[in-house]
């Protein structure tokens, strides 16, 4: 490993090099070029990194250094079957890294486990399809089965996908949301009545201030960082608020500016940085509000105001309980629980009080601990406050990971479904679809854990690597009588079979897609409620893979095919030949899709629409809600204090520059100076020195959660990096053990992976792998 401080800017020659080199390691770089040069474009792909939206603009490159990656990462030439897995067994195979797993390339034909060899073994498309109907026909219950989505799965897949299970008589939707902005989505439902971001791209371009809290869209959603640019340029404030200083948040070179490129200039993003503990942001924008209602309250008898009365009155319900709330939190506890001052935190009012238009958008820096709901909320609580929603150039913006993850849950992928979406799709379909809540991801992984749940269907993903408490997740996954993985590469799930297992191959969103009907286009939905078509454009060897919708067929037509009553339903086959067909029923059942083939011609893409930014809030009172919340006793409870009595750390897991979710396509951190190692811990150099440690040296990291599992990862290379004292940082999935299925979000059950209670110690040597 190598650590040195990165000076250079974010993008530039240095995102243009690495995307060189990985168009070279993908063996396919003809191809690729084009394929590059199609990424979402119109009559192109849109792109199977991240859910940023693109501004219809053309004659520009509409890709990103990590998109590339994940375009090159897709679109190798390389292709893996059961020859290869003649050549090694599944335990083999289990011991390397995550890196060389997906590097071999795509999966090319159905496999099957073979117990008795530890290998998979070729099975037909057929004989796969019947395996699943026999599994899934023989459970006691539809309760049963689990199954989970990931957010590259397109509109039409997530569609076909809910219909054939709720057909089938279940809610069990565990999917990748669950682990990342399943908190947004509860927030902003409880607080202005839509579950999704209110701000379109275009209000960046008025924005006077924008928020940037918990991300980094340098290394996780690049594309971002032009429209940042672009309005730091104009002269909007920028504030950025992050446990690490990550430069993308700093300066960009904007690879498409000639100017920038040939003279070494950049943009310089941000304004102000605030580098808060983890946790902290809910108590730093109570005290920017606690500031405010100061000025308020002083002004308001001479007849003026700071909030924005009429918004309040007319737009509003219960703002008294929260100002109360408000007034009652301590400063020692909003800046001992920041680890902000006053000072900085009236800077930061400042800034807001200053501002016409104010945008604030986070990530999972934000979403990701036990009181990430409180603090959506509290964001929300503060726009209210001042109207800056239903607005030109101001609003709320969660900035969605997975490509079509917020697209999903529109389509129905949610445990929870509404009445609405329910008695709509038993009027389309004429059936009575289950209205039982479902498993989310922790409850599924419980429910397999204790045998209550025995088939596992994942559709795209890499559950074990994705998830909490890696141990027992792959103990839940092992444990069930089938596991089935719909997947284009091989991962760390495939290697954890159940007693029954598959690996089905599947199309990417680069490959060509010919069914009975000809080509085909799907779509997905961005962070801004544009819904964009995506067809792949080079014809490459897809061997005997098949799409994703046709895959749902295949098993829909397996476990209906007793069953005539549904079979007159659905004619599976025909939704498979012609994806046009899922659109037409989708048009039926959801609001916002009329006309949906007519109108995937417009460039761009079109907008869904939000109510809460038409200032139509549809929550019980139909009025945005105020919601008061007291802050955090502690980040980390006393019950987690009590275990130990060693200086407790907190850490969060997050990704390196060259990964995308579970996807590892180097042992690159550039932005952040590290290079050739991922089983490493970021820590302030004077915690270093207090511990008595030195740069590089290796430490055992456990994880304090009272239950009677012990939680460790071990041989983690310290790395010295500005981040708060008493904080850690380390890559996800190799910190993922750590933790606990039990440490979730309230009223998300998210896991809690930005503030795991850790003890460091020297490395004792006790086990030989991480996993």
């Amino acid at each position: 490993m190598s650590y040195r401080k990165y000076q250079g800017s974010a993008g530039g020659w240095g995102a243009l090099a690495s995307t060189a080199k990985h168009l070279l390691k993908s063996d396919n770089i003809a191809k690729n070029i084009k394929n590059l040069l199609k990424t979402n474009q119109d009559h192109g792909f849109d792109c199977p990194g991240c859910a940023w939206g693109e501004k219809d603009e053309p004659g520009r490159f509409r890709f990103c250094e990590n998109g590339a990656k994940a375009v090159n990462w897709e679109a190798t030439g390389r292709r893996i079957g059961a020859e290869f897995f003649s050549q090694y067994s599944v335990s083999w195979l289990d011991q390397q890294s995550d890196y060389f797993l997906e590097y071999q390339g795509r999966l090319s034909e159905p496999l099957r486990y073979d117990r008795a060899s530890d290998k998979y073994l070729a099975i037909s498309w057929p004989e796969a399809f019947a395996l699943i109907a026999k599994h899934l026909q023989q459970l006691e219950s539809p309760n049963q089965a689990e199954f989970y989505t990931s957010g590259r799965t397109s509109n039409e897949a997530a569609f076909l996908y809910q219909l054939l299970v709720r057909l089938y008589g279940t809610n069990n939707f565990p999917d990748c949301s669950n682990m990342c902005h399943e908190a947004s989505g509860v927030a902003l439902k409880q607080s202005i009545g839509v579950g999704k971001g209110t701000v379109t791209l275009d209000d960046f371009e008025h924005a006077d201030a924008i928020f940037v809290f918990g991300q980094n869209p340098g290394t996780n959603h690049p594309r971002m960082l032009d429209t940042l640019s672009q309005a730091s340029r104009r002269g909007a404030t920028i504030v950025s608020v992050n446990p690490l200083k990550e430069r993308g948040l700093e300066r960009f070179t904007n690879p498409q500016s000639a100017t920038e490129m040939i003279t070494g200039g950049a943009t310089n993003i941000t304004k102000r940085y605030f580098t808060p503990k983890l946790g902290g942001d809910m108590a730093l924008v109570r005290g920017m509000v606690k500031v405010l209602n100061e000025r308020h309250q002083k002004v308001l008898p001479a007849g003026n105001q700071v909030f924005d009365l009429d918004f309040i009155d007319q737009h509003t319900h219960g703002l008294p309980d929260y100002l109360k709330q408000v007034e009652q939190t301590s400063w020692q506890h909003i800046t001992d629980q920041s680890g902000l001052s006053k000072a900085e935190i009236v800077q930061l009012a400042d800034i807001y009080q200053g501002a016409q238009r104010v945008i604030i958008t986070w990530a999972m820096g934000i979403t990701q601990h036990q009181h990430s709901v409180a603090t959506i909320q509290e964001f929300t609580n503060l726009q209210l406050l001042f109207g800056q929603l239903g607005k030109v150039g101001a609003g709320l913006c969660p900035v969605r990971g997975h490509s079509n993850v917020q697209g999903d849950r529109t389509m129905g992928i949610n445990e929870k479904p509404s009445a609405e979406f329910l008695a709509k799709l038993a009027e389309v379909f004429q059936f009575t679809p289950p209205s039982a809540p479902g498993h989310n991801t922790v409850q599924a992984i419980e429910a397999m854990l204790v045998g209550k749940s025995k088939v596992f269907i994942g559709l795209g993903g890499n559950f074990v690597a994705a998830t909490p408490d890696t141990d027992l997740t792959r103990q839940a996954l092992s444990s069930c009588q089938l596991t089935v993985s719909i997947a284009t590469k091989l991962n760390r799930t495939h290697l954890t079979p159940g007693k029954d297992s598959l690996v089905l191959p599947c199309l990417g969103r680069t490959d060509i897609d010919i069914q009975q009907s000809g080509p085909q286009q799907v779509t997905v939905e961005d962070s801004f409620s544009m819904v964009h078509a995506s067809q792949g454009v080079v014809a490459s060897d897809t061997g005997n893979m098949r799409s994703e919708p046709a895959i749902i067929a295949g098993i829909g037509q397996a476990l209906f095919s007793d069953k005539p009553s549904i079979s007159s339903i659905v004619d599976w086959q025909a939704l498979a030949g012609d994806y046009r067909m899922i659109r037409e029923l989708i048009e039926q059942v959801i609001p916002g899709f009329n006309n949906f083939n007519d109108s995937l011609n417009q460039p761009g893409g079109f907008y869904l629409g939000n109510s809460a930014a038409q200032r139509q809030w549809l929550t019980t009172t139909g009025k945005a809600e105020f919601q008061a919340h007291n802050l955090p006793i502690d980040i980390v409870p006393a019950s987690v204090r009590a275990l130990s009595d060693n200086r407790i750390f907190v850490l969060q897991t997050l990704r390196s520059h060259d990964q995308y979710n579970t996807t590892i396509y180097g042992f690159e951190d550039r932005y952040r100076g590290i290079s050739g190692e991922r089983t490493i811990v970021m820590m302030n150099p004077d915690d270093i020195r207090d511990l008595g440690f030195e740069a590089g040296d290796k430490v055992d990291l456990e994880a304090l959660w009272p239950d009677a599992i012990t939680r460790k990862v071990e041989g983690f290379k310290l790395v010295p990096y500005d981040v708060p004292q008493g904080n850690l940082a380390a890559y996800f999935p190799e910190a993922n053990p750590l933790v606990a299925l039990a440490h979730r979000g309230i009223g998300s059950d998210t896991p809690s992976s930005k503030s795991i209670a850790v003890v460091v110690s020297r490395y004792q040597n006790t086990s030989t792998r991480i996993v």
